[in-house]
């Protein structure tokens, strides 16, 4: 494990990797996305500052939602060069996500509701599918699992919901 002298301005990618329990080749991935910057030494070695910790706390905790890497990029690229997120740049952005993560929150408890009895997911319980969808009309949509995620209702389909 890398020390990390207490008043250092700057990391190497190695304490940086330490620090924050991600690992290099993760770093190296979100530098590459945009989602973190790095200085680069006349040796050619990655520097980060300091702040680069809560970014990339910032980053898994995001990640540990759901939330995908484009959107988290979106909202780091808000903040100004070198500064860590702070509580309320966190509350900004958990304001930003609470819709889709409140819509994915009913998706999920949808598809628990339903995943016993869905149909169109191609598991063939031709017992059930008579009651649930007759004739079929959600297989006009195509497949995929109609009944755990939502669109529109073909024409004349009265199914249980």
């Amino acid at each position: 494990m890398a020390s990390l002298v207490p008043d250092a301005d700057e990391l190497t990618i190695g304490e940086l990797a330490d620090r924050s329990g991600v690992a290099a080749s993760a770093l190296r991935f979100y530098e590459r996305q945009g989602l973190i910057r790095s200085r680069r030494t006349v040796g050619n070695q990655r520097r980060y500052s300091r702040s680069t910790l809560r970014q990339v706390a910032f980053i898994r905790a995001s990640q540990n939602l759901g939330i995908p890497l484009a959107a988290i990029g979106s909202v780091l690229a808000l903040l100004p060069e070198g500064q860590s997120p702070t509580r309320e740049f966190w509350i900004r952005a958990s304001e930003c996500w609470s819709a889709e993560l409140n819509a994915r929150i009913r998706q999920l408890e949808r598809m628990r509701d339903l995943f016993t009895e869905c149909i169109g997911c191609g598991c063939l319980s031709l017992d059930q599918c008579e009651l649930i969808n007759p004739d079929d009309k959600l297989g006009a949509l195509g497949p995929g699992p109609h009944r755990l995620v939502k669109h529109p209702q073909p024409s004349g389909y009265a199914g249980r919901r």
